[in-house]
């Protein structure tokens, strides 16, 4: 009976204990991350938004099964844009972007899996008609065999028809900037394995409080190694900014340099600034008011950078696992998706861990997109 009085009073000692422990002190959020919808199957890396408020996503070929490369949110669904048919075309999209001038340019990587790349291109669909307007192939002279173009930005200021702005973020060869003139298809590949370009060779990413490395099933381990990734252009056009994913830095390049074939290499170089420490991420962005937005996939979070350089963090939410793209809305919102990538099989021995569903998030920043022209 003793033993039972015991075993008792230590029940209850565990049971009020666990009641206790209902409101011990947690981590708060920041900010107000609304999640605007759920992705119950292939998982999303980008988003954009139009001048009109259409929201456009993407699915890249990394082993989900997708049914389609491009699509629209219409009637709390996604659905194939600019069509099932139109997406048969598409070989593994990495970004979408609206460029505020009633187009919606898809940057097909040709690289499924990260493999090779077959014919990367960017294409054009006029949001007005829905069908493919413009359709650019990247010179086989800038696209090498480690290349793996991520995401792209524009500038309809300059030029007969403008120009792109592409990062490469290959895993395994150098990064670079490539400069894309969209009337010419002619193409430039800047500051090609330059520090700034390429990951940080010291830099291993905590996420989840677990080192993210590449893990196979045999327990072997390899550093996860990306180059240029994010990228955003100033509201007046004169700074392209960007990252390696495999760092915490942020750099800056004048445009007009990046895009003067004239400028040399070592002359590019030297104008390339190193804006410190941001935390790690995926996405950048950039807003009409000089304000720079980036993810940061180590802490679940979306930071902002003030026109006079310094850093907040604007939301920060145990919901945002990795934050990937961004997109500023018509509607003065930043949308994001949020898509586990870290929990990918690759990651962790050949198991799979993310959980369904993903997300893709908004916060209000009042403010416009950077424009373009």
């Amino acid at each position: 009976m003793k033993t039972i009085r015991i075993a008792a009073a230590i029940a209850l000692a565990f049971s009020l204990n666990v009641q206790a422990a209902e409101s011990v002190p947690q981590e708060r959020p920041i900010g107000h991350a609304e999640r605007v919808f759920a992705f119950h199957d292939a998982m999303p890396t980008g988003v954009s938004v139009s001048e009109t408020g259409r929201i456009f996503v993407n699915f890249p070929q990394w082993g989900d099964d997708v049914k389609f490369s491009v699509g629209e949110l219409r009637d709390g669904r996604v659905v194939a844009y600019p069509s099932q048919a139109a997406n048969a075309d598409f070989s593994s999209v990495q970004s979408v972007v609206a460029d505020g001038r009633g187009k919606l340019w898809v940057l097909d990587t040709s690289a499924p899996g990260f493999a090779a790349p077959k014919a990367p291109k960017l294409v054009a669909v006029d949001l007005a008609t829905d069908q493919v307007s413009i359709s650019i192939a990247f010179p086989s002279s800038v696209i090498l065999p480690t290349t793996y173009v991520n995401d792209v930005r524009f500038d309809f200021r300059v030029g007969a028809q403008g120009v792109a702005y592409v990062t490469d973020s290959s895993l395994s060869g150098p990064g670079a900037i490539i400069v894309l003139d969209l009337a010419s298809g002619k193409a430039q590949r800047r500051l090609s394995g330059h520090a700034s370009t390429s990951p940080d060779p010291d830099f291993i990413p905590t996420v989840e409080g677990e080192s993210m490395k590449v893990r196979t099933g045999d327990g072997s381990t390899q550093k996860f190694t990306v180059a240029s990734d994010g990228i955003a252009l100033s509201a007046d056009g004169q700074t392209l900014y960007y990252s390696p994913l495999s760092s915490r830095h942020l750099y800056s390049v004048p445009a007009a340099l990046l895009r003067d074939p004239k400028v040399s290499e070592a002359q590019l170089a030297a104008a390339v600034k190193d804006l410190g420490e941001k935390g790690a991420s995926d996405g950048l962005e950039a807003d009409a008011n000089g304000a720079l937005y980036a993810t940061d996939y180590e802490h679940n979070s979306i930071r902002k950078r003030a026109p006079d350089g310094s850093w907040t963090t604007i939301a920060s939410d145990g919901r945002l696992l990795w934050p990937d793209t961004m997109s500023i809305g018509p509607d003065g919102y930043l949308y994001f998706t949020a898509n586990q990538l870290h929990r990918q099989a690759i990651f962790h021995g050949g198991h799979d861990q993310r959980e369904k569903s993903y997300g893709l998030f908004r916060v209000k920043i009042d403010a416009r997109p950077a424009p373009t022209k």
